[in-house]
């Protein structure tokens, strides 16, 4: 049980030390790989050491392609800003980059290219968990964000299968056949429950008919799991066994990462090296910006979706790791580095955008944008921001007896209330541009129930900067943010579990 201790103990410690200095746990695990390595001396760890790790990784990695294939679906894809920006992006750091590293490392052309590819890729990791963190994977930047990390992920599945070299058998042609499959997929997994039955069948299809039947007619086992995450993408249960494999993956993660910092512990050199791309990293990311306004997004889209692009993805590792083991080492650096440094500007990119909003939102094209938001609120009365269940049940209630608009930063919600035929649009809280164009019109009262303390403290703020003397009303999960919003001009801040608990008592002496 020695390996197992000293993995789990190593990796949990600096994890738990690099999330509580606010970074990435990822950073943690890849220093904990390079202290397995040093230590596996001084400790006489096995040599079935690295053979162990080998696995747990490979497993890993089927695993995270797995879940991007079921969050798959081409139709988002297909988008110009996403497409055009996304393979733009790609396509420019590849040709500038290698043409620096062969003019300045001396790389050959081959090397230098597919060490280009693997520096344009941005973390789906990072960048999705911060997201989700911020509630903004739906919102329209958010969107735009995960497409082109999608893409990418296509791109780096592509070149690491042309790059391991593998011939494909005869056999090979018979995954043409899989479409005829999803049938059968489809009702295997309506009849595994939400169990234990649940996540067994999504293991066999990631990791044995996948990433094993793929490898087995000649074809990389990387293709075989995201081919059959997407061909389950379409089912309505695919995001419940995504978010159900999620953790699963994540602990077999861990193991890749320690196996990068297994690889070797970063000299002088890789420390040069490391450094020197981290001082083009900013460029990654203004590039994601420009590109965007190109494609007629807004300049607060273009610069929230490229922020959260700019850091170096843990898929340029595993593209290393199979094509280019002698970089290993020196991207596992990079790549830590990047997170230590983009992940704390990311949380704040809604406070950032604020400070240089003034001098970016003149780069904007003069053309309307796909994200262009209403500002007329005409004759409403009341204004619900926030459509979830509290948002939805208040809208409910309120139009009963007032005309009610609705507004919310997911699309999708959004059509989907307006289906039902509900006074809604779409615009985000933390829009500066929203705020500087919105009529307020005949506005009495505002209810804010959006899931993000910041936007509802700057949404009253915002409202009474412009003067509104209506009636504020918000709910909170977290009794310390009560005063701060009410210090902030919330008339009524109510406690949503303490609300519940006083209904229910109501209920029983009624």
């Amino acid at each position: 049980m020695i390996l197992e201790a000293v993995w789990i103990g190593l990796a949990f410690s600096l994890g738990l030390l690099t999330r509580s200095i606010g970074l990435p746990t990822l950073v943690g695990y890849l220093v904990a790989g390079f202290a397995l390595n040093a230590l596996s001396g001084p400790l006489s760890l096995p040599a079935t050491n690295h053979s162990i790790l080998d696995h747990i990784a490979h497993l890993g990695v089927l695993l995270l392609l797995f879940t991007v294939g079921l969050k798959l679906s081409l139709r988002s894809l297909i988008q110009a800003p996403i497409l055009g920006a996304g393979l733009l992006h790609c396509l420019i750091t590849t040709i500038l980059w290698s043409s620096g590293l062969v003019f300045i490392l001396e790389l050959a052309w081959s090397q230098a290219i597919l060490l280009a590819i693997a520096l344009s890729f941005s973390s789906t990791v990072l960048s999705a968990k911060t997201l989700e963190s911020m509630s903004e994977l739906k919102a329209f930047h958010g969107r735009v964000a995960i497409g082109i990390l999608i893409l990418q992920d296509l791109i780096a599945l592509v070149t690491i299968t042309v790059a391991s070299g593998k011939t494909p058998t005869l056999w090979a042609l018979s995954i043409f056949a899989l479409p005829l499959m999803r049938p059968i997929f489809f009702r295997l997994l309506d009849h595994s429950g939400k169990e234990e039955l649940f996540v067994l069948f999504g293991l066999l299809l990631a990791l044995v008919i996948g990433g094993y039947g793929f490898e087995q007619i000649g074809l990389s086992s990387e293709l075989g799991a995201l081919s059959l995450g997407i061909l389950l993408s379409s089912h309505p249960k695919s995001k419940e066994l995504g978010k159900t494999l999620w953790s699963v993956k994540e602990i077999f993660l861990v193991g890749f990462f320690l196996q990068i910092g297994l690889s070797g512990i970063p000299t002088a050199q890789d420390w040069m090296i490391a450094l020197g791309l981290l001082l083009v990293l900013p460029l990654k990311g203004v590039l994601f910006f420009f590109l965007l306004l190109l494609f007629k997004l807004r300049a607060r889209s273009a610069f929230l979706a490229g922020l959260s692009l700019t850091a170096y993805s843990e898929f340029g590792l595993i593209l290393a790791s199979s094509a280019l083991p002698e970089w290993i080492t020196p991207l596992a650096l990079t790549v830590s580095l990047s997170f230590a440094l983009t992940a704390p500007l990311a949380r704040k990119s809604h406070a950032l955008y604020q400070k240089i909003c003034y001098r970016i939102i003149p780069l904007e094209l003069k053309t309307l944008h796909p994200d262009e938001q209403p500002i007329r609120l005409n004759d409403a009365q009341v204004m619900v921001m926030g459509l979830g269940r509290i948002g939805t049940a208040a809208y409910s209630i309120l139009e009963k007896t007032k005309k009610v608009v609705g507004m919310d930063s997911d699309p999708e919600r959004v059509k989907e209330h307006s289906e039902r035929g509900r006074n809604v649009f779409y615009a985000d809280a933390e829009d500066h541009n929203f705020w500087g164009k919105l009529d307020l019109g005949c506005l009495e009262a505002v209810v804010l129930s959006m899931s993000d303390h910041n936007a509802k403290l700057l949404a009253t703020k915002k409202l009474r900067a412009r003067g509104f003397k209506g009636r504020i009303v918000a709910n909170s999960l977290d009794e310390s943010q009560l005063r701060i919003l009410e210090e902030a001009g919330v008339d009524k801040v109510h406690l949503s579990f303490v609300e519940t608990g006083v209904s229910l008592a109501r209920e029983i002496h009624s």
